[in-house]
C-alpha cells in the first residue's frame, strides 16, 4: 500500500500520514485519561476526603471547600510539631506560663477583673451597655476549664476517638448525654454542620459556660447547636422524628443510678440509626454488668440494641486512656 508523505520537515524528517492520526489519536487518549483523573474525588462539596490506613483516619479537604478539618490528628501533624520544637530550640522543662511580664493566677486575674472592671471600661450611662453579652469573670478566666476531672485538651482526644469510630460526617447527628461546659462538644460543633449537635445537660453553671464563654469565643453561634437543660433522662424537648448517627455519654453514667440509665437507653433506643448507628459510653457499664451477662444481653435485645465490644483509646497530650463500651441497634 503506498503511504502518502506529508510535507518535508525543516530538518529533513517526513511524517506519513498514518503516524500523524496515531499520534493525535495518542494526545487525545492521555488528556482524557488526565480529566477523568483530576475529577475522580466523588466527595461532596461539603465533607472531606478521607483515606483509612492501619486504623487511622486522615484527610484532605475537598476542592470544594478548603477549610474543612480532617476527623484526627494524623502521624504527620504530630511529627510536625516536635520538629517545630526542635528547630526552634524549645524545652518543655523550661517553661513556666506567665501572663506578659505581669505573671498572675486565676484567682489574680479574677480579683483584677472586679476590682478594675477589666483592661478598659465604660463609666456612667454607658456602663451597662456596650457589651453584646456580658460574660461573668469566672468564665473570663476560665476557672470552668477546671470543673472536671481530666484536663480540658482530653476534649479532643474523645472527639478523635468518637469520630474515626463511627466514620463520622459532616452531615452526621450527634446526641451527647452531659456535655458540660462543651469541652468535647466543641469539637463535634465546629466539624458539624448547623443544627448537627444535640445535649442534654443538667448543669446551669455549665450551660452557662457554653452559652456565654465557649460558643462565642470559638466563633461558633452560627452552628446553632441544640443544647437543652434537663434532668432524669428527659429527652421531650428533643424532635421525636430525628434519628441519630451516634449517641454518646462521656463519664455520665457512672454518676447516675442503673435504673435511670435503663430509662434514658430505653428513650433513646429507636433514636438511634439502625445497625450503623452507634451508642458509645465511657469509663464503665455496670448498670449492664450487675445484671448479669445474660440478663443485660436479654434487657438489651428487648430494646433493639446488642453489645458491640470494648475499647481504650489513648490520649494525644497526657498520659490518660479511656475505655469505651459500644452498643448499636440490631439487624432484626
Amino acid at each position: 500500500m503506498a503511504l502518502i508523505a506529508s510535507p518535508v520537515m525543516s530538518k529533513g524528517i517526513v511524517v506519513t500520514v498514518p503516524a500523524l492520526v496515531l499520534s493525535v489519536l495518542g494526545i487525545t487518549f492521555f488528556l482524557f485519561f488526565l480529566r477523568f483523573t483530576l475529577s475522580s474525588c466523588s466527595c461532596p462539596s461539603s465533607n472531606t476526603c478521607l483515606s483509612i490506613e492501619n486504623g487511622v483516619v486522615s484527610g484532605t479537604p475537598s476542592s470544594g471547600n478548603a477549610n474543612a478539618m480532617p476527623l484526627t490528628t494524623t502521624h504527620e501533624d504530630v511529627e510536625w510539631v516536635r520538629d517545630q520544637i526542635r528547630v526552634n530550640g524549645l524545652h518543655m522543662h523550661d517553661n513556666v506560663l506567665r501572663k506578659g511580664i505581669n505573671p498572675r493566677t486565676r484567682a489574680q486575674q479574677l480579683q483584677d477583673l472586679r476590682e478594675f472592671k477589666g483592661i478598659s471600661h465604660y463609666e456612667g450611662v454607658d456602663s451597662d451597655n456596650h457589651t453584646a453579652l456580658p460574660c461573668p469573670g469566672e468564665l473570663l478566666v476560665e476557672e470552668h476549664h477546671s470543673n472536671y476531672g481530666e484536663p480540658w485538651a482530653g476534649g479532643r482526644d474523645v472527639f478523635e476517638f468518637l469520630a474515626q469510630s463511627t466514620k463520622l460526617r459532616p452531615d452526621s447527628l450527634v446526641l451527647e448525654i452531659g456535655c458540660g461546659t462543651l469541652r468535647v462538644g466543641l469539637h463535634f460543633i465546629r466539624y458539624l454542620n448547623p443544627d448537627h449537635y444535640h445535649c442534654l445537660e443538667k448543669d446551669e453553671l455549665s450551660l452557662m459556660a457554653a452559652f456565654r464563654y465557649e460558643l462565642p469565643s470559638q466563633g461558633l453561634l452560627f452552628k446553632r447547636p441544640l443544647i437543652v437543660k434537663g434532668d432524669d433522662m428527659d429527652f421531650s424537648k428533643f424532635d421525636s422524628g430525628v434519628i441519630y448517627d451516634l449517641i454518646y455519654a462521656s463519664a455520665v453514667f457512672l454518676h447516675m443510678p442503673d435504673k435511670l440509665v435503663w430509662v434514658g437507653i430505653e428513650r433513646l433506643a429507636a433514636r438511634l440509626k439502625p445497625y450503623d448507628g452507634r451508642i458509645f459510653v465511657s469509663h464503665n457499664m455496670k448498670f449492664c454488668s450487675r445484671l448479669g451477662g445474660e440478663e443485660c444481653t436479654k434487657r438489651l435485645t428487648s430494646l433493639g440494641l446488642e453489645y458491640v465490644g470494648k475499647h481504650t483509646h489513648d490520649s494525644l497530650l497526657f498520659n490518660h486512656y479511656e475505655i469505651w463500651f459500644e452498643f448499636r441497634r440490631s439487624r432484626a
